[in-house]
This record gives C-alpha cells, structure tokens and sequence, in this order.
C-alpha cells in the first residue's frame, strides 16, 4: 500500500501558526477542511504538512464594529447562520449561510476558509462582493473589490491568513440561490444589497469567478424594487458566463435576473431587524 507522509500541527496561537507557515514552504493551512481534505485524497493536493487553525481562538468570535460586524476567519457556517448579531444586522447573511451544503459541511466549514477557496460556485464570496467587506489578513486589509481574481484564485499572497471580516450594514440585504440539486452548490446565486446612496449586486455560480453586475446596480439605485430588473438581460458573452452540463451560459444569464428579484423581494420583506 502507497502511503503519502504528512506532517499534522494544531498550533494554539496565531503567532505559532504564522511561524510554522514561515518555515514549511509546502505546508498548508487547514480550516474546515471541506476543500482541501478532499482535494488530498483525490491528490490533487499533497502539502507536506497541515496547520490546523481550529484551536485558535484569535480567528473565532462574531462582534459589533461600528457601524457593521467582524466576523472571525474560523467562524463556522452555522454560527454565522445562528448568531443573534448577524440575525440582527445582516439577516440576508445568516440566511446565506444556512442554506450552505448541509448540516454537516454547515457545522465544520468556515467562513474564512470558503473565502479563501474561492469555490465559483460558493456562497459566500457573492456577499463579501455585494457587502463591500475588507477582508483582513495577518499583512494587509484587502477590499472586497480587489480580493476575488479568478476560479480558485484571490489576493492572497503565499502565508498570508485571513484573519477575520469587516462587513458594514446594509440598509437591506437578501440573497437568493438556484442550488445544484446533488451539492447544494449555486447554478447561479445573487446577493442584493442597498446602502445609502447606492447599490451593490453580486453574482456566484455564474462564471468562473465572483462579479458585479453593474447594470443592475444602476437601476437598483434609481429604484429598489424587482420591477427595476424586468428589462436588464445579461449578455453571456459580456459577462462571461460559464456553460456547462448543469446549465447553458443562457440559463444562466436568466437565472441571474430571477435570482436578483428574489434577492430583492427578500431584502423588502426583511429590512434590518435592529
């Protein structure tokens, strides 16, 4: 039998976690698991050794900043779903996150770790794109609008760790999702959210990466009703927009403007709870 060696660390403190990351150039970051444990055994990842983030309580906790959240990089989609504080400021996220995968994958994913990913078809990267969220690393605050760069691909530098989320209020919010059937994946998903002044739309699932949809934006602001979407159609071309044996780029560019109507009937019907 084949055996492939790899070296597991459960450092208590981010300080240890950052040196182990320093002096293991193969060695990987291990959040919930979700992605990379399975990308091991299909080896399409063989990191010599894996820092486990999940006693680290720096990367934990869900508090008021300001005027919004910081959302902790270890937090778990369930507590993300379940905290009284999201429930209060960002119904639309907690709602989000309850609808990620299933009870399992909800209860041992986390939020900083699916960012990082940058899974296509995930579900957070819609909101942090559409919330306008600095996403806060151990060397730098990178805004929502520059982190997100291609399938699988962001800013992250090589040992650079998110350490948690700044997220502002909305004045409203509302996600919806068209979900693979067999994943719980989006085919397309859309994330609405209003804040003074102006509007922010993002799309997952629908390309190779995260993105603003700006025509949407435009009539949102002018008018934050569904009725404002009826004459926008996007261009599969423009956009990019991914065909597949799940869905045709046309589906998809329809399904972006049902999904936004959605996002936004949701954001109506819900407001800010505080």
């Amino acid at each position: 039998m084949y055996t492939y060696p790899c070296n597991y660390h459960r450092p208590q403190k981010l300080a240890e976690a950052l040196e182990l990351i320093s002096r293991l150039p193969d060695g990987k970051f291990l959040a919930g698991g979700q992605t990379l444990i399975q990308a091991m055994k299909l080896r399409l990842a063989a990191p010599t050794d894996l820092i486990d983030l999940q006693a680290i309580e720096e990367l934990k906790g869900i508090v008021q900043d300001g005027q919004g959240l910081r959302i902790g990089a270890m937090c778990r989609h369930a507590e993300v779903s379940r905290s009284s504080l999201v429930r209060t400021h960002n119904p639309a996220l907690a709602s989000l996150a309850s609808g990620i995968g299933d009870r399992q994958v909800r209860h041992q994913g986390t939020i900083g770790g699916s960012v990082a990913n940058n899974d296509p078809a995930a579900d957070y990267p819609s909101a942090i794109m559409a919330l306008g969220v600095t996403v806060i690393t151990n060397r730098r605050s990178i805004q929502a609008d520059d982190f997100f760069v291609d399938m699988y691909t962001t800013a992250l530098e090589e040992g650079e760790l998110i350490l948690a989320f700044s997220i502002p209020d909305p004045i409203r919010a509302g996600y919806a999702k068209f979900p693979s059937p067999a994943s719980g994946f989006a085919l397309t998903g859309v994330f609405v959210a209003e804040f003074p002044g102006y509007v922010r739309v993002a799309a997952t699932g629908a390309g190779s990466h995260v993105f603003r949809i700006p025509e949407m934006e435009q009539a949102l602001t002018a008018a934050f009703r569904t009725a404002s979407l009826d004459p926008i159609s996007l261009n599969p071309e423009a956009f990019q927009l991914s065909e597949d044996l799940h869905a045709s780029a046309a589906y998809r560019s329809r399904l972006c403007t049902i999904m936004a109507k959605r996002a936004v009937e949701y954001a109506l019907e819900h407001g800010m709870q505080k």
